[in-house]
């Protein structure tokens, strides 16, 4: 096949998280292939995938209202992605942590699913994730846990192959869909990020010639950002989180005066609140984990949560440390072990431990694998 015809799918365009960046590459490897997409939101999006060819589903003639409470829309999700119409294509692409491996394709066609995480809500956290979104475990809800559990063991059969961003991943996927899988490294790009001072006078929040600490990530319950608000609430260190999500107004109402919630910020101003951070705060058990990559990349040591993805990419007392329990008294210690052994840190150390997560690496393997299944080698 000289040049196949391709497309990708992902879940939902609503964030700039860890998987839209992945998607990003592969949009840049492959220019010509479509996105087809639950919902996309063209403005938090912002000019990320400008220029490219989205194909929203169905789902993006509800009304607004509706697309802004877009987990309203729970029950239309298993089915959303079998409407996708890829009957033209050779080669299907999902990048998927829930729906998008869901997709039908002909029988010639070769779906390869880039898997970002089995549907963590529904096989590790099942029955706490209702505790924690404030509604009773009954009889409704474990009905639908059930219900979307089958489904998602059902729609991992139908890719062809199977790509985990991890080996913790890897094993999910092993143990949850009962299927063999490749790994590969998310890519972070390493080109324009390793130069530079850290230079405080350029950091638009002042923290008073107090050094502060850093969150960037998505601010979704499974993400644990209250539990390190409420560790560095009681520390009195400042803390800087970065990002945007259902838990923006909680966490905006517990967090006190050292620490600023400041939402989603423009890539060159989140580069010069990497540049500066005394410490990167990862407390979630996270399948891989992009953003602990990126403070590293800046020279900056991560203090992350003692599981998941973190431990395939944070070497212990050389760029970061670890708690080993995700509650504020736990974390907090982290961090004052942290502040005692700051120093012994080396900034190019750190850095150099990106070296294996770099975008050319990612797509250096990822070719070489869509290669070889296509040839049949």
């Amino acid at each position: 096949m000289d040049k196949p015809k391709i497309a990708l799918v992902h879940d939902f365009l609503l964030y700039q998280g860890g998987a839209e960046r992945v998607l990003k590459v592969l949009s840049d490897m492959y220019p010509e292939a479509p996105i087809y997409t639950l919902l996309y939101d063209e403005e938090k999006m912002g000019k990320m995938f400008e220029g490219r060819e989205i194909k929203s589903s169905y789902l993006q003639k509800f009304p607004k209202f509706l697309k802004k409470r877009h987990r309203w829309l729970l029950p239309f999700y298993p089915v959303v992605p079998e409407t996708f119409d890829l009957r033209e294509y050779d080669l299907v692409i999902s990048s998927s942590g829930a729906w998008a491996k869901g997709i039908v394709t002909k029988l010639n066609t070769i779906h390869v699913a880039y898997i970002h995480s089995p549907m963590r809500f529904v096989w590790d956290y099942n029955e706490r994730y209702l505790r924690e979104k404030g509604k009773k475990p009954g009889l409704i809800g474990r009905f639908i846990l059930s219900y979307l559990r089958l489904w998602d063991r059902l729609a991992a059969d139908r890719p062809d192959y199977l790509i985990a961003n991890s080996r913790y991943t890897q094993e999910r996927i092993a143990k949850y869909y009962r299927r063999e899988s490749k790994v590969i490294y998310p890519p972070v790009d390493i080109n324009d990020k390793e130069q530079g001072t850290n230079d405080k006078e350029n950091v638009k929040y002042q923290t008073q010639d107090a050094e502060y600490f850093l969150i960037v990530s998505r601010l979704s319950t499974y993400k644990k950002v209250d539990v390190a608000v409420e560790a560095f609430n009681k520390l009195g260190f400042p803390l800087v989180v970065i990002g945007e999500g259902e838990q923006k107004k909680h966490l905006e109402k517990i967090a006190k005066s050292n620490i600023k919630i400041l939402g989603w910020q423009e890539d060159e101003a989140l580069d010069e609140y990497y540049k500066n951070a005394l410490a990167f705060i990862f407390p979630a058990e996270d399948d891989f984990g992009i953003t602990p990559i990126e403070a590293m990349l800046r020279g900056v040591p991560v203090i992350a949560f003692r599981k998941g993805g973190a431990l395939e990419t944070v070497e212990e007392g050389i760029t970061g440390e670890f708690f080993d329990v995700q509650t504020p008294e736990i974390l907090a210690d982290g961090v004052r072990r942290f502040m005692e052994n700051k120093e012994k840190y080396d900034k190019n150390i750190i850095k150099a431990r990106t070296e294996e997560f770099s975008e050319e690496r990612f797509k250096r393997e990822f070719e070489e694998y869509i290669k070889k299944i296509m040839t049949n080698d």
